[in-house]
């Protein structure tokens, strides 16, 4: 089971984010607090969970939480300032849409640009460790996965709708053939080296 809350006294968002490894689409945040003596023995990071816990534990989250917002920086944003800076930026634009505000920011990871006069607190796997964590990394993921698969709609090639613009031997084949779109991050390393845009 996963713990409940960092410090007791304090109003604690756990913030999260996904998509930060993808080659193309926005980076998604989002920022949960949950009320203290929540438990759920489903709740867990994102990645240990299937598809459908994800989408099933979400709304869950939703009701229960005492507030949640998603922050998204999109690919352009994300190649002016560099993926690093946006995945903060993102979980910024989250808290910023809390409806009520926090005293403590749990953040998943080992490095944070603080926000605002709110003390953060910088926790690696901090989403196998905190469920308010764990809820923001579920968040972040199905809302960017839907994303994902509205987009690959429009470019169908890409297979968006199951590698979610990660950087699988089909997405970057389909790049190879086809070129980039506009959701593409031209400052990642699309193809592989020895490969070029134009072949």
């Amino acid at each position: 089971m996963l713990k409940s809350y960092y410090n007791k006294t304090l109003i604690e968002a756990g913030c999260d984010e996904a998509g930060r490894g993808c080659l193309a689409g926005p980076v998604y945040a989002a920022s949960v607090i949950l009320p203290k003596n929540y438990k759920n023995k489903w709740l867990d990071d994102s990645k240990k969970l299937s598809d459908k816990d994800r989408y099933e534990l979400r709304p869950e989250i939703e009701d229960k939480a005492l507030a949640w917002a998603v922050g998204v920086v999109d690919n352009l944003e994300i190649d002016d300032i560099n993926i690093l800076k946006a995945s903060f930026l993102a979980m910024h634009r989250a808290v910023d849409q809390l409806k009520l505000k926090p005293e403590l920011l749990l953040i998943d990871g080992n490095r944070f640009t603080p926000y605002k006069t709110i003390p953060n607190h910088c926790i690696v796997k901090g989403d196998a460790k905190f469920l308010s964590i764990a809820a923001a990394s579920i968040l972040a993921k199905t809302y960017r996965d839907d994303f994902m698969k509205e987009a690959a709609i429009q470019y169908p090639h890409y297979s968006w709708e199951q590698n979610m613009a990660y950087p699988t031997k089909k997405h970057r084949e389909a790049i190879r053939l086809y070129g980039t779109t506009p959701l593409h991050r031209m400052t990642f390393q699309l193809l592989p080296k020895q490969l070029s845009l134009d072949v």
